[in-house]
């Protein structure tokens, strides 16, 4: 028995697709410049083209999930924003256009209160050490696929070397295979996932 809700997001993802066509680059959609291509990449986005239906790949290194859950916890023991003081403190611009009457052209930042960079910096020393003492935190390689009026969008967190349009091609291939069910993530990462 087919499901309704999901036989109406398949007729819907290719009808926005069909009104929105992608500008492909040799068969992907890549949203990013690579100014230097050696570089590797800690996260990424790419998107291809399935039986007229977009899939989108949000690509994060388990390297990066781990430093965002250091981040996550420091905040998490910092404890809240100052309220009392705004981020910035802006100043409005203006400029006449006319006898009388003024608009706002700019707006002039004052920079951060002094609570505001005593928050920030207490953050910074938590993070830096929990980096040095470690925590318990295992980032695995993970595949969420979930499903959007747009189209197929897929969250890959494995330990892949991305670096530049050749490293975004590969990080495309992987998560094509993997959509199609053509592997799984255990085939593909072995050594990540057993311990």
């Amino acid at each position: 028995m087919k499901n309704p809700r999901y036989e109406r997001l398949r007729v819907l993802m290719r009808q926005f697709h069909r009104n929105h066509p992608w500008r492909l680059t040799n068969g992907l959609f890549i949203p990013h410049t690579y100014p230097e291509p050696d570089k590797v990449n800690l996260w990424d986005d790419v998107g291809f083209i399935l039986n007229g239906r977009r899939v989108m790949v949000w690509w994060i290194h388990p390297k990066a999930r781990y430093e965002d859950e250091i981040a996550r916890r420091a905040y998490e023991e910092a404890g809240l924003m100052p309220e009392d003081s705004a981020p910035w403190s802006e100043e409005k611009r203006w400029k006449r256009v006319g006898r009388s009457r003024k608009r706002v052209v700019t707006y002039r930042t004052q920079g951060w209160s002094d609570q505001m960079k005593a928050y920030f910096e207490r953050v910074d020393a938590i993070e830096e050490r929990l980096r040095q003492e470690g925590i318990d935190y295992e980032a695995r390689p993970s595949l969420v696929v979930r499903w959007y009026r747009w189209g197929i969008g897929m969250e890959l967190c494995a330990p892949l070397e991305v670096s530049g349009i050749e490293g975004v091609r590969a990080l495309a291939e992987v998560a094509g295979r993997l959509i199609r069910g053509q592997t799984t993530l255990e085939a593909v990462f072995p050594a990540t996932l057993l311990r």
